[in-house]
Parts: C-alpha cells; structure tokens; sequence
C-alpha cells in the first residue's frame, strides 16, 4: 500500500503509530488516541502529493519528507499506547525520537516494627504494609546511613544474628546486646531503634555524631578511621543539601523540572520531599539531536520511566512546572495506595519548590561541559547520532576454550561500570563469537536501550556483522570498529602511541596518534579489552582449580609463565619443575 492510501485508511483507534524510511529505517514513534486524526496532522494532501503539513516545525517537516510508508499497532486504550510508545522507543532508538534512559530504582530503609528486635534493612520494593517504616527514596548514600547508624548504636547488626542465638563478635566489642541471648529486652531495645528513627529523619543530626566520633578517632592518632569518617559524613551531607526547605506541613511531594537551555542537551531533575522536608535528589541528561523539543512529551516520559521501577506509596501529589495533557493517562499507570495528583502548583508554597527545582537544574545544565570532544567525533565520523553513550565488545579464548566476551560502556565521556556486562561464548572463530555477543545484546534493548554507538575491536568483517544484527532489531545505532596497527605482523597496542585505523560504514580514517578523539576511542577499546581478558582469565583460573591445580598452583605458574598461553604451550615437565620448586623468601 502506498503513503496516500496508507493515510487515508489509518483507523480511528488509539494505538502506535511508525514512520520508515526508503531503507526500511525506523524514523519516529508515536501514541494517538485517535490514529487516524494524529497521523493526519502531519500530511498534506493535494493532486495525490504528500507534502509535510504547514506548522509542522523545521525538524519534523524534515522528518515527514522521508517518510515511504506507515506501520500502526492498535491497542485498547491510550495508557496502553503510552506504554508501548515508550517500550518501543527504547528498544529501536528511532532518529527523530527522543529517549529518556531513566531506570534508576531508589532505595528505602526499611525497619519492620512487627520484629521483636528491629533493624534497618535496605529495599528497592515499598510494600504498603502498616508496621512497616520507610525512610526514603535516597539517590545516593544510603549504604553511608546505615553503616553510620550501626556503628554508632548498638543495634542488631546482622539478619542472621538473631537466628544464631549465642553471642558474637559484635556484642565483645559493644556493637550490640545480645538480644539473641536475652541481655536486653524489648523496650530497651526499642529505646535505640527510636534513636535510629530520629538520626533518620534527621541527617543533620547524625552527621553531627559523626562530626565528634571523626575528631576523637583524631585525637586518638586513629587517622585512618577518622579519614573514613570524613567521607561519610561529605556524602551524607550532599543527600540533604538541598533541604533547606522545611514545610510546614507534612507533604510528601516528587517534583520534577526539566531545564532545556536551546542546545542538544536538557537537564531533568528529581526532588523528594518526605514529611514536609526534601530528603533527596538526583538528575540525569537528556540527549537530543536539536533544539526542537516538546517539554509535554519529556515530562510525560520521565513520569513512565520514573513510576515503572518506583512505588508512589504515601505520595500526596507529582509537582510539575507545566500542565501535563496526559496526566490522567499517566495516573492510570501509577501504583499508589491512595488517590494522587500531578499538578502545576498555583499557591506559594509549593511554588517555591517547582523554582528551586528549576534553579537546581538550570545550575547543572550551565555547569555542564559542551561536549566538544563527542560532537567532534560525530562529525569526524560523519555518525548520525552524538555518541554520548557507547558500548564496546571484546572477546577473549585461548584454544577455543574458555571463550567469554565483554561489553563495557562509556556514558558522557565517562566509564559506567554498573552497566558493564559478560558473557559467556560458544562460537568457534572470532567472527561467530562476535556475532553471538552483539546478538545476545541486541536481544536485550527492550529492557536496556541501546547505545548511540558501537565500538569494535576489529576491521570490515565485525562492522558487517553488527550492522546485520542491527539490521535484524530494527534499533537505530552507530558502528566504529577500530583496528589494531599491525607492527611485523602482529597487533601492537600502545598507550597512545599505536596509529589504529577507524572504520565506519562508509569512511576510513588513520588519525594522527596524538589526536585527541582516537586516544579516547583507544581508551575505550583498552578497557573493554582489559575487562574480557580478566572475565577470561577468571574462567580459565576456575577451570584450572576444577581440574588437577590448586589456586596457590595456578597462581604460582602465571606469576612465572605471565599468561594462560605460555601455560598451555609448556611441556609438562617444565610445569612439574616449576611446581616443585619452593618459592623465594624476601
């Protein structure tokens, strides 16, 4: 079916609607409560030409005149096609979408007031249940406050202690009172817990007791203890540093703002105010390909993303700084135990909090670099999208056994290591290995998003490969590969000095080897080297400890041999000599 006919026979329904390209590419994805009236909007129709419709903005009228044909997928209701809009977007990155790739759950601590002997537990999942006690969300630093408070009270400090019924460690070095043998009872106990419920809905306060423990251990000479303490107290106090405000009212309020300063980059922000105080914050960038953005359509993806992974248990209202379209929509997919708004506030009150949100993100956003380096490299390599987030592969073997892959990824300029991922492989050549790493990736966008490039260490043959199985998923991604220089034949890796060629589809570039934006594709490429070679050498070390060595064994032949390699190519004699040799006192 061609454009005309196509448009002219979209149902009324509500549903998702997809723009493609001659090239079968995904260009935009939509919701419609009304299909045939949205997708309408943008065409103009006359003498069988379809033209981009009159007030459409340059970036959609641009859009609009690749569009070759249209693919819809009617749903039962718009929460539904809010849903899968968003599903959809994450998993194929279509180039005119812009996408939001807030996950994040945030943690509460949790004390169980139905326990004989409560402690402080930290968890990702609210459960509306009336003797549980929540203190949260906290964007970070959560791990500092619990640490902090079992170290300064002498509560039960394990799960498993209880269970145990004797007397440990702990309570020998008066972390605890053995309440697992009755050295305490329950209102005495109760007495420190509701300690730790002041210092919680406190920080100011706990980092006060901290302030004096730090100094003491100082004056003890104890000056690694009191470094430790140092650190704690910086991170708990950045939690509250915004909680100057103090309402009057016990409001528990999430506020979000989103700072958009006309350049590729917006800001959004996250505030939670728990009992009339701001506990925490959090932000992250939003990534666009111009200064064309619709804020309505930012803040109803930020709310699905945030509410899909958080509980909204105990939430009076969402503030925004607009009024929302669909926020009843978003409402319907909001898990809450009582009745919630999102709302533009109009009274003073509250006013106050949607201005320091905005200041708050404002600050960030002017206090942000301009990513010279990654647009450079966009350019350079003439990439359709700026390559704030990266993913890089590599794989290691040896002898075909023990063959893993690695992924590590680069967000901003800057290594993310929570989203670094390995795999364990079965191909036999590295082409195989290759493709079943990219594959088990790809497999995994509509959970994790893809990147906005993919760098590989290789030539023609991997670009090849990940452009098919990019191909197979539809997701709108870049590929790099960058290829080792061969000196006498062999791949040299230097620090900086190797002058590695860059491919893309297309393009071919050997950069100067001082060339600041080779150094950090380099960088990338070494660190996803390291990180496979060490996932194999972890596997390859288990496998030896499996066999006939012990790991004093194993460690004893690569202290001598330096690699798996060099084991594998010695004689055995050689290998029982080196065992049976004692090793040097020093």
């Amino acid at each position: 079916m061609n454009l005309i006919n196509s448009i002219r026979n979209l149902p009324h329904n509500s549903g998702i609607y997809q723009y493609f390209d001659e090239f079968d590419r995904i260009l935009y994805i939509g919701k419609a409560k009304n299909l045939k009236k949205r997708v309408s909007s943008y065409f103009n129709i006359s003498d069988n030409i379809v033209r981009p419709a009159a007030k459409l903005s340059p970036r959609i009228s641009n859009m609009v005149q690749k569009i070759k044909y249209i693919r819809t997928i009617i749903v039962d209701s718009e929460q539904d096609a809010l849903i899968l809009e968003n599903s959809l977007i994450k998993q194929l990155k279509p180039k005119y979408n812009i996408l939001l790739r807030d996950d994040k759950t945030y943690p509460y601590i949790l004390i169980d007031r139905s326990s004989l002997f409560p402690r402080l537990e930290i968890v990702r999942k609210v459960v509306n249940n009336k003797d549980f006690l929540y203190f949260g969300p906290y964007a970070s630093g959560i791990k500092d406050i619990i640490d902090s408070i079992y170290e300064l009270l002498p509560l039960v400090q394990k799960k498993n202690c209880l269970r145990e019924k004797k007397a440990c460690l702990f309570y020998q070095i008066n972390r605890c009172y053995a309440p697992c043998e009755g050295k305490i009872t329950q209102d005495e106990y109760k007495k420190i817990i509701n300690q730790a419920i002041i210092l919680l809905k406190d920080p100011n306060k706990l980092v006060e007791l901290l302030q004096a423990k730090m100094f003491s251990l100082a004056d003890e000479l104890r000056f690694e203890e009191a470094n430790i303490l140092k650190f704690r107290i910086k991170k708990i106090s950045q939690i509250s540093n915004i909680s100057s405000v103090d309402l009057a009212k016990l409001y528990n309020f999430d506020i979000f703002a989103i700072h958009h300063n006309n350049s590729k980059k917006s800001v959004v922000i996250k505030m939670f105010m728990r009992d009339g105080k701001i506990t925490s914050s959090d932000y992250y960038f939003i990534n666009h390909n111009d200064n064309d953005v619709d804020l309505n359509y930012l803040y109803s993806q930020a709310l699905i993303n945030h509410y899909k992974h958080n509980s909204a248990l105990n939430l009076d209202s969402i503030l925004l700084p607009i009024n929302l379209d669909s926020k009843d929509e978003i409402l319907s997919l909001i898990q809450s135990n009582k009745k919630i708004t999102i709302t533009n506030p109009k009274n003073k009150e509250q006013k106050i909090l949607i201005e320091l949100a905005l200041n708050n993100a404002k600050n960030i956003s002017e206090n942000n670099s301009d990513d010279l380096l990654l647009e450079s490299i966009k350019s350079l390599l003439k990439l359709e999208n700026t390559p704030y987030r990266i993913e890089v592969f590599d794989t290691s073997h040896h002898n075909a056994s023990s063959i893993v892959g690695g992924m590590i990824v680069a967000q901003d300029g800057e290594f993310k290591k929570d989203s670094y991922r390995r795999y364990n492989l079965k191909g036999f050549d590295e082409y195989s290995q290759m493709q079943e790493l990219l594959s088990r990736r790809s497999n995994d966008f509509s959970s994790t998003p893809p990147p906005d490039l993919w760098l590989i260490d290789g030539g023609k043959g991997q670009i090849n490969i990940a452009l098919e199985v990019l191909k197979s998923s539809g997701a709108n991604v870049d590929v790099v590969a960058i290829a080792k220089e061969k000196v006498d034949f062999k791949a040299y890796r230097s620090k900086g000095g190797a002058n590695d060629i860059l491919r893309s589809k297309d393009f071919e570039f050997k950069l100067n080897k001082n060339d600041e934006r080779l150094l950090f594709l380099q960088k990338l490429r070494d660190e996803a080297h390291r990180y496979a070679i060490t996932f194999h050498r972890q596997k390859k070390t288990k496998n030896m400890l499996q066999g006939s060595y012990t790991k004093a064994q194993v460690n004893k032949l690569l202290n001598y041999f330096g690699s798996f390699e060099n084991i594998n190519n010695a004689s055995s004699d050689l290998i029982d000599e080196i065992l049976k040799r004692k090793s040097k006192m020093h």
